[in-house]
């Protein structure tokens, strides 16, 4: 996280309760940073619910799950929205799968779309929210590499919670203008589950303008047991 004047490393306690807190910080002092030297920054963002289509709409389970294209990413879930020179360098992605259906209930099944410097049509478009974190067939083993893992897998039937992580490390993505970070919630965007992510990159001076954080109460998890659709009465929509 380089800096040239000075930094500033604060921990908020956002809850009601006082906590213990310990860490430790390491770091290097330079003389001077290369003129061309990008800057750390990481983004929180949250859409609970996203905005999916009722399976009535479809003749079958199975067309809800797999019909339709999406090459536009218009209605996909934004991991990271930038403007200036820099590249992207992972995100931790957090899916709530808010359905109690006991059909086929995988709450992945979208692809990855980057779009880089005015794209239209994503130069980066992958094949399944398990391939972009280097799995496949719906995983739910907890699982750790150095770049990419499954801290949370979910329950039977991928219901519950489920948290993955993909750094780029190793294969930076680089942009010059700016750069769209986005990924489909269910096949062609048709479910509408809690999603949350926090992305990481490098980049320029100046940064796009940040969301604010949203209160407390807006970034609080909703308990395991809560649904907002499937095949049995929905609960409290919120």
């Amino acid at each position: 996280m380089p800096f040239r004047k000075g930094a500033r490393i604060e921990a908020v306690n956002s809850c009601d309760k006082e906590i213990f807190l310990y860490y430790y910080i390491d770091y290097e002092e330079r003389a001077s940073l290369p003129e061309d030297a990008l800057y750390f920054h990481a983004v929180w963002h949250r859409e609970c619910p996203t905005k999916g289509r009722e399976e009535s709409e479809f003749a079958s389970h199975n067309d809800w799950c797999f019909s339709g294209k999406n090459t536009t990413g218009e209605d996909n879930y934004v991991v990271l929205e930038a403007e200036g020179r820099g590249h992207y360098c992972g995100c931790n992605l957090n899916i709530h799968n808010l359905s109690d259906s006991a059909l086929w209930n995988w709450p992945g099944e979208g692809d990855d779309m980057i779009f880089i410097d005015d794209e239209k049509t994503p130069s980066l478009h992958g094949t399944g929210t398990e391939d972009y974190v280097n799995m496949a067939w719906c995983p739910q083993q907890e699982y750790s590499a150095p770049y990419h893992g499954i801290i949370l897998g979910g329950k039977d039937n991928w219901m519950g919670k489920i948290t993955y992580y993909r750094y780029h490390i190793q294969d930076p993505v680089m942009f010059e203008k700016n750069i769209r970070v986005t990924i489909e919630h269910g096949h062609d965007n048709h479910r509408s589950d809690d999603w949350s992510s926090t992305a990481y990159w490098y980049q320029t001076e100046p940064h796009k303008p940040m969301p604010p954080l949203p209160p407390v109460k807006a970034r609080l998890p909703l308990s395991d047991g809560d649904v907002l659709w499937g095949n049995i009465a929905p609960a409290d929509k919120r």
